[in-house]
């Protein structure tokens, strides 16, 4: 096997301490072709990009989840990165396309000595709508990357709308050239992890895969988007249930099978992005959803919370922002409660204890301190609250309950101790994108209230809250951004709504307006709950957790779902465009774009650095908008 060299594999090389330069022109992969198997790479790929502790932990939970909005951290959502978080990411994804690149490389060079196998050429069309991924993965991340590693060259960058073309490309050709009726290998130790070698249902992924990709560019580049989309579509052959689902079985320990949000030590709180959307949603009562034991902690539907001003910051457009809720909502998304466990819940079988070697999940209290120095303990048992990410400056000093483990809802266990699935394509994912077309007037085999509440009901099943579906779809309560689930119903919910809170020091019960917030960045916000809006909630929402990546991209590219501007008490010197005479504003350069390409790259190969940033049409930075998602 000819070893070739793409600029970015080289980069990742020139780090795995090699003692001569020359050696990076060694193959790492040299085997004997005799013996040499190129669904062992194929494997590897797959397996990789699963991603270790080491590269989950910074790059699916500290970028995308962070980006996302699907946990309560400010980081990357504050417009900061860390160049080795993004370099141990960058390794991996070099590493994970060249066993991708080697599994057609060896099936092309078996073939040639005369030692080619029926299932190769299937094999060789997995491997395409594998790499097809993760070149996808890559450019959501980062933008241009080259394009013509194949070619056993060391290829300049492409643009982004070279790269979504390419994969598109090869999307449609791998699939239309699958033999669906080959039989899977016979070689015992091969093993397709994702499909087991089931060939129709990775032509399914491949046309799915062709719908997200085609729905990505569809703001820049419509005529494209809608010609793939409806072929794709149209083919009667894309993920439609969950037994199609693109899904890992996720390991415990330290490997690639590791569950990606696994990590102990990071707390995974409820956000308040995702806060907002949950309740009301649906109109689905708490006290229909949880045991009778906690109805008595079941607040009126009127009711905000606790006012604290001194310990909560309220410079932020999150319309929550500023009050305790010292109880559980009235109504609730369903989904709500089966994601995120509810502090002090412990008999809740989806309570997670970590961190484990504290008692921090169990101690469900903390304290709030006033500007006169006196305190205030907070019992958190039963209580559902998150706040605002950003800057809270004395406020965030003051104010005990804040991130904290055992005082907010946290991601359920079920997602972080490696015994689930991880989900890299779901049928409720065909189904939103299906919707999205539709209402676009394309040409696709469902309309878009079908399809929308299909999307939802898959969703549903998944979460095991099938008994509220009907209700549900049929409900027309707004949530705090003012979004109801009914698709037909598209009244705007006005300007705000009047609610109750409670005033700390008398106890006594204040009627406040809360404004629905605006967000200025979708239709300069003069709308809350039109049919797009509905659409990408409802994706936004199925994908938690384990589709960040697809979250942010959707929020790029059309500004939606409503991201909240974080707090700024005191300024992010990430984020100088947000200010205290403008936090109410959403704009695009209050939300991270992209990740930054690591030095190593720059540092290592100026040309294709310089090309790359050229290509990129602005600075190389986490502001700086992806070509699909420049609004």
């Amino acid at each position: 096997m000819k070893k070739y060299i793409l600029s970015f594999i080289a980069l990742a090389t020139v780090l795995a301490s090699c003692s001569d330069f020359e050696d990076m022109n060694n193959d790492p992969y040299a085997v004997d072709i005799n013996s040499a198997e190129p669904e062992y790479f194929l494997n590897n790929s797959i397996l990789g990009a699963q991603q270790d502790p080491n590269i989950a932990e910074r790059t699916f939970v500290l970028y995308w989840k962070t980006a996302a909005r699907q946990h309560l951290t400010t980081g990357i959502a504050g417009g900061s990165y860390d160049d080795s978080w993004t370099l141990e990411y960058w390794k991996g994804i070099s590493e994970w396309l060249n066993n991708a690149n080697a599994t057609i490389d060896i099936v092309n060079e078996k073939k040639a000595i005369g030692q080619g196998k029926p299932y190769y050429d299937n094999l060789t069309q997995v491997a395409r709508i594998w790499r097809a991924y993760l070149m996808s993965e890559f450019s959501d991340n980062f933008g241009p990357q080259p394009i013509q590693a194949f070619k056993k060259v060391n290829p300049g960058f492409n643009s982004e709308k070279e790269v979504y073309y390419f994969i598109l490309d090869e999307l449609k050709d791998a699939a239309a050239k699958m033999d669906v009726n080959q039989p899977a290998p016979s070689n015992p130790s091969a093993y397709d992890m994702a499909y087991g070698f089931k060939w129709s249902q990775w032509v399914k992924y491949a046309n799915s895969m062709r719908m997200r990709i085609a729905m990505r560019i569809s703001e820049v580049d419509p005529a494209k988007a809608k010609a793939e989309f409806e072929n794709a579509a149209n083919s009667n052959m894309f993920i439609s249930t969950s037994d199609d689902n693109f899904k890992v079985k996720e390991d415990t320990g330290w490997n690639p099978l590791s569950g990606v949000m696994s990590r102990e030590w990071n707390s995974q709180i409820l956000s308040a992005t995702l806060n907002n959307m949950y309740i009301g949603l649906g109109g689905v009562n708490s006290t229909d959803q949880l045991p009778a034991a906690q109805h008595t902690s079941v607040k009126a539907s009127d009711y905000i919370g606790v006012k604290y001003d001194e310990q909560f910051s309220t410079l932020t457009n999150d319309p929550s922002a500023g009050y305790w809720l010292d109880g559980l909502p009235n109504k609730i998304d369903p989904r709500a409660y089966k994601t995120f466990y509810i502090p002090g819940d412990l008999t809740n079988p989806i309570y997670s204890l970590y961190p484990t070697y504290t008692s921090q999940a169990t101690t469900n209290k903390g304290d709030l301190t006033f500007a006169n120095g006196s305190k205030v303990t907070i019992n958190t048992v039963n209580t559902w609250n998150t706040t605002t990410i950003g800057n809270w400056g004395v406020k965030g000093q003051r104010n005990g309950l804040r991130g904290v483990i055992g005082c907010m809802p946290a991601l359920g266990k079920q997602y972080r101790e490696g015994k689930n699935s991880r989900i890299f394509f779901a049928s409720w994912e065909t189904y939103f994108l299906m919707a999205e077309a539709a209402l676009k007037g394309w040409s696709v085999p469902m309309s878009d209230v079908a399809a929308y509440n299909k999307g939802i009901q898959d969703s549903f099943a998944y979460n095991e809250v099938s008994q509220f579906y009907t209700q549900y779809i049929a409900s027309t309560d707004y949530n705090r951004d003012g979004t109801s689930v009914a698709y037909t119903h598209v009244a705007e919910p006005g300007a705000s709504h009047t609610m109750n809170y409670k005033d700390p020091s008398t106890g006594n019960m204040v009627s406040v307006e809360i404004k629905y917030p605006v967000n200025t960045i979708y239709k300069n916000g003069s709308v809350r709950n039109d049919k797009l809006t509905k659409i990408i909630t409802q994706k936004y929402i199925a994908n938690m957790p384990w589709l960040p990546l697809e979250s942010w991209s959707d929020q790029r590219r059309l500004g939606l779902p409503f991201f909240e501007n974080p707090a700024i008490e005191t300024p992010l010197v990430n984020l100088p465009n947000l200010n205290s005479g403008n936090y109410m504003t959403n704009s695009i350069q209050n939300f991270p774009q992209r990740l930054r390409y690591p030095s190593i790259f720059r540092n290592t190969d100026q040309d294709g650095y310089t090309k790359a940033v050229q290509l990129l049409g602005g600075q190389d930075a986490v502001l700086t908008p992806l070509w699909w998602a420049k609004h």
